[in-house]
């Protein structure tokens, strides 16, 4: 087994993806880094041969197909894909226009649809590869006042373990990373957008948006130490189908396991009597 791969990774160009794209490079493997403007990538030009910026339009299929297609003539495979662009959400339901919830939809979910989709026919031709979806602590264990966002990832955290029973026997690994806070520039504006219509019922929320405000800068996890993640779960034999990136977000998931199994014991009665009786 080849101990460097060809990585194609979504938002390159900030926050995680930023990060895990310097740490993969720095260890000397391949990237091809998608993004919507490749200027904040000029950076990586210096590793020469083995980086291959792209400008994607993620709502596009043909720009995502030709996208592959300079990975394929640049790299000769790519053996891993990361899908990380997306973005955060917050208001309550009500508040959200149908365009605020199509565009977020469009970017946390269908955005790696089309990805997965151009990815495919070369990753079954070689039999191989993994690919690594980063969904959201909040698409396991919700909080308030981000519904839509939590829904969306949800959404990823479902067709990611669906892929990942479908194509284990074509060779292809799946795992679902469900990240917690890392010091990115997730909480900044550029990667958070707020409902523009506020109703006063819901102002109890704001609180909660203006907590995750308040944690730029001082968040747990250090985004530069993903890559190393990422590498322990694509040399693995047995990679998970659900990782859990940070200890809040570990402690979270271990919270939310505990309630449902509670809850689950305390309605077991009404669960199974449903069913016919023998």
């Amino acid at each position: 087994m080849s101990k460097t791969k060809v990585w194609y990774i979504t938002g390159a160009s900030k926050g995680m993806g930023f990060s895990v794209v310097k740490q993969l490079l720095s260890k000397g493997h391949s990237v091809a880094a998608a993004s919507r403007s490749v200027n904040a990538l000029e950076q990586f030009s210096e590793y020469g041969d083995r980086f291959l910026a792209l400008e994607v339009d993620l709502k596009s299929e043909q720009s995502i197909e030709l996208s592959f297609k300079k990975t394929i003539k640049k790299f000769s495979k790519v053996d891993v894909i990361v899908n990380n662009a997306g973005y955060g959400l917050g208001g309550a339901l009500e508040e959200l226009t149908s365009e605020e919830i199509n565009e977020n939809f469009e970017v946390n979910f269908f955005a790696v649809v089309r990805i997965v989709q151009k990815a495919l026919p070369y990753l079954r031709k070689q039999r191989s590869g993994h690919i690594i979806n980063i969904a959201s602590i909040a698409g396991f264990a919700p909080g308030l006042g981000w519904s839509m966002y939590c829904a969306a990832k949800f959404a990823l955290s479902g067709l990611s373990e669906a892929l990942a029973n479908d194509l284990k026997p074509l060779g292809i690994a799946v795992t679902n990373v469900l990240p917690g806070w890392f010091r990115t520039s997730f909480a900044k504006p550029d990667s958070i957008a707020y409902n523009k219509n506020q109703m006063k019922e819901y102002d109890y929320l704001r609180e909660y948006h203006e907590r995750m405000n308040s944690m730029d800068g001082i968040q747990l996890g250090n985004p530069d130490l993903i890559a190393d993640a990422f590498l322990q779960l694509v040399f693995s034999e047995n990679p998970p189908i659900n990782l859990f990136l940070g200890s809040d977000a570990f402690n979270r998931a271990k919270s939310k396991i505990l309630q449902l199994n509670k809850e689950m014991s305390d309605w077991q009665a009404v669960s199974i009597s449903t069913d016919f009786l023998s």
